[in-house]
């Protein structure tokens, strides 16, 4: 058990690692065969913090896993609102006025309202993945148009997202560090999977809960270090937009994957309970981002409500195991 907990290590290390570099090779590569920097950065640069998740959802759809494939999206998403979220908000409090923000806030909250719909026969079929698929790819379109036609061309996510995008960078260079993410994103997910699907035998979790608990936090980490980063150097609308688009790429990108990979009967608790917990979490986040009040804010306690709920669910969750 010691040595599938340190394979479950290495492998998110490594599965963080290869993602970076092949969204840097790739992004790289783009820019450099002259795709505009606008489109690289709203594509390939911002989809790179949803990359482990989609290998390791791909991974566990590939191994008959799709309970932990559509674990680890929705459980992404739980875990970005609730611990991402509240540990940041704790650091400092987040002010919102990203116009890209707001309206994107009440499109997670319809794709959330989409996935309990998808889910609610408790079956995921390929046409189900595929319609997700499509959503993502108009999501994406809808995006750049907006984005480009945009009076304010200075707004915070888009320009990040755009700063983030490399230059320079030999295309020699560039194709070395996607083919590197290449094999070792496919590699490191397959390690953590089966390292996973280990511990849970070992502890008696569905393939749903370690989806939703150990796999989902783990693929989060990039997300909680990058809003923390965003928070202390005063960019809110960054923090929080990490956090945005990785929910919405998360339903429409990377759930998707299991229902085209491996279609299947989903675990009744996916939808009583998970995706419920899912659908609060947005809408709090909705709430406390676009309240009432005029102050547009995210403060302290709050984020404290918010990390306490999280440590109530999971708590929760692992009482119902055995």
């Amino acid at each position: 058990m010691v040595t599938s907990f340190v394979i479950l290590i290495l492998g998110f290390a490594a599965l963080v690692w290869s993602a970076d570099r092949f969204v840097y090779g790739a992004a790289a590569l783009a820019k450099n065969f002259g795709v505009p920097t606008l489109i690289v950065g709203l594509t390939v640069v911002a989809m790179g913090s949803s990359a482990p998740e989609m290998m390791v959802s791909a991974s566990a759809a590939l191994a008959n896993k799709t309970d932990t494939a559509v674990g680890n999206a929705v459980g992404s998403n739980i875990t970005n609102i609730l611990l991402v979220l509240g540990i940041t908000a704790l650091f400092r409090p987040l002010s919102v006025s990203s116009s890209t923000l707001k309206r994107e806030m009440p499109l997670v909250m319809l794709v959330s309202l989409a996935t309990w719909y998808v889910f609610s026969d408790n079956y995921f079929s390929f046409s189900e993945g595929v319609a997700l698929l499509v959503g993502f790819i108009v999501f994406i379109g809808g995006l750049i148009i907006v984005s480009m036609r945009a009076k304010n061309k200075d707004d915070p996510f888009v320009s990040e997202a755009c700063d983030d995008v490399p230059n320079d960078v030999p295309t020699k260079k560039a194709v070395f560090w996607l083919i590197v993410g290449m094999i070792l994103l496919p590699v490191s997910s397959h390690f953590l999977i089966g390292s996973a699907v280990d511990i849970a035998k070992y502890f008696g979790l569905s393939d749903l809960v370690i989806g939703l608990t150990i796999i989902a936090i783990g693929t989060s980490l990039p997300e909680l270090a990058a809003s923390v980063a965003g928070v202390l150097k005063n960019e809110d609308d960054l923090a929080l937009g990490n956090i945005v688009g990785s929910n919405i790429f998360n339903i429409l990108a990377v759930l998707p994957l299991a229902g085209i990979i491996n279609p299947s009967a989903i675990d009744p608790s996916l939808v009583s309970r998970d995706i419920l917990i899912m659908i609060g979490a947005t809408l709090a986040l909705i709430i406390m981002s676009l309240n009432f009040r005029g102050t547009q804010r995210i403060n302290r306690v709050e984020g404290g409500l918010l990390l306490i709920a999280f440590l109530g669910y999971q708590g929760y969750i692992f009482s119902q195991v055995g």
